[in-house]
């Protein structure tokens, strides 16, 4: 899989407007999907944020393996790093969040209220990669349909402040990814999410690849769907496995309208809660 190149004007300018917002804010919340939490997990972003107190969060945990995820969790806080795991659409979890950013301004505010000063909003920043669900999360959030969403990577475009109740005021900042994946998986998880446009890779590679994952950790979701045999999926190679599924969805031999389709069986959860990033090869 060759390097992608994918840096809009706009992007470039939201990093720079994030960069310099920075010292405004109190907590950022860095965003990135559940089931790739490393591979959405932006280089540039940590740039950013720096020694600014920050929390992971990785948002559709509905859709994440749930041990997977548990797993991450772990090691982001061995690692001394704040992290959680929400589900903005269905607005679980975000309790959780804000007491999590109120206890990291606890020592803050106390030394403020020793010196005679009025406790005020915590300030904060959400910064993630397109298509993280950074827009679900800031409406449920506010509570209100202020910003612009949409399946499209990179929908988000302008940036403001949305208040929060009384005790938070939110800065909206459009999502931020990197100019080039030097790892071939990053950018591979990426588009089988969808957090990159389809067009920029072969939708029977990501296929392939998913294939492979599914035969590696999750072979029953191979046997369930596809009605393949233990004996295929020791004997087949990923390529005659596609071949297969091609034949059960009843395209002959259209493999290429199959990858379509099984990578959107995929992002649209129907073939279970699958996560492609595991905590072990970030060990390795």
């Amino acid at each position: 899989m060759n390097h992608i190149q994918w840096f809009p004007g706009h992007m470039a300018k939201a990093r720079r407007e994030a960069t310099e917002k920075l010292n405004l804010v109190d907590v950022v919340i860095e965003l990135v999907d559940a089931r790739i939490p490393e591979s959405s997990r932006n280089p540039m972003i940590q740039e950013i944020i720096g020694q600014k107190p920050s929390i992971i969060v990785l948002n559709k945990a509905d859709i994440a393996d749930n041990k997977v995820t548990n797993a991450w969790l772990e090691f982001y806080r061995s690692q001394g790093l704040p992290a959680l795991a929400i589900d903005a659409q269905h607005q679980k979890g975000l309790k959780a969040l804000e007491q999590e950013c109120k206890k990291i301004m606890a020592p803050y505010f106390e030394k403020q209220k020793a010196k005679g000063v009025k406790p005020r909003s915590i300030r904060l920043m959400i910064l993630g990669i397109p298509n993280v669900g950074k827009s679900t999360l800031i409406n449920r959030f506010v509570g209100k349909n202020q910003a612009q969403t949409g399946n499209k990577p990179g929908v988000t475009k302008a940036q403001r402040w949305l208040k929060m109740g009384k005790e938070f005021e939110l800065l909206d900042t459009p999502g931020i990814l990197w100019p080039k994946f030097e790892d071939p998986k990053v950018g591979q998880n990426l588009a089988i999410t969808g957090a990159i446009k389809d067009s920029l890779l072969h939708m029977d590679d990501l296929a392939l690849a998913l294939i492979e994952i599914l035969l590696e950790r999750h072979p029953e979701v191979l046997k369930k769907n596809f009605q393949l045999t233990a004996d295929q999926l020791e004997t087949l190679t990923k390529v005659e496995i596609l071949l297969e599924i091609t034949k059960k969805m009843g395209l002959k031999d259209d493999y290429g309208e199959a990858s379509q389709r099984l990578i959107i069986q995929y992002r649209q959860n129907k073939l279970g809660n699958i996560s492609l990033d595991l905590p072990i090869e970030r060990l390795v």
